[in-house]
């Protein structure tokens, strides 16, 4: 696993070698995602969320191209520990490593976020109840973006704020964008 670009570009990070219940998002997704993202958002100063940090691959990325206030929820041990251990040695600034369910999380929120990525476990059969709930809850500012990994059994198309999706394969990326949707 390696972090893309940025100050930290380059930089191989090495995750627990049994991890049973993560998946990193792979380096060709990953590249893929941030195209996207610096088309679309100016990433540095952004506030995010990385719900189910897994090995934290996306917050390093986000952190390496300047994003300033990062916060990941994580509830594995071994994972958490890993990513504690990682930003302490990338020496990450304004990060916030919380150790929680991720619907336990979101449920006592109160803080909105410029940009929320969720990459839960592929398995997770209530993955659908998370674009609901980060609309619901007002997780994100306005014009803010959430990003929903999952696989193609999964389809977000008719959900409100759904704006478009990337296909790496196995991995698919859904976009949604908090602006009012009719009228609303």
């Amino acid at each position: 696993m390696r972090i893309i670009s940025g100050t930290h570009g380059g930089r191989k990070i090495n995750p627990p070698a049994n991890m049973p219940h993560t998946r990193p998002t792979t380096d060709i997704a990953k590249e893929g995602l941030f195209n996207v993202l610096q088309n679309n958002l100016e990433i540095e100063g952004l506030k995010t969320l990385d719900l189910f940090g897994g090995t934290g691959c996306i917050s390093y990325e986000l952190a390496s191209r300047g994003a300033h206030d990062l916060t990941i929820v994580e509830k594995d041990n071994k994972m958490y520990d890993f990513i504690k251990e990682t930003s302490s040695m990338l020496k990450l600034q304004n990060f916030k490593l919380v150790k929680s369910d991720v619907f336990k999380f979101i449920n006592s929120a109160h803080q909105q976020y410029d940009f929320i990525f969720a990459g839960p476990p592929y398995a997770l059969t209530t993955i659908d109840e998370l674009p609901v709930m980060i609309f619901e809850k007002q997780l994100l500012t306005e014009g803010g973006w959430f990003v929903l990994e999952h696989t193609p059994r999964n389809d977000y198309k008719k959900f409100a704020h759904y704006r478009s999706e990337r296909n790496y394969g196995t991995t698919i990326f859904s976009f949604f964008i908090n602006e009012q949707v009719n009228g609303e």
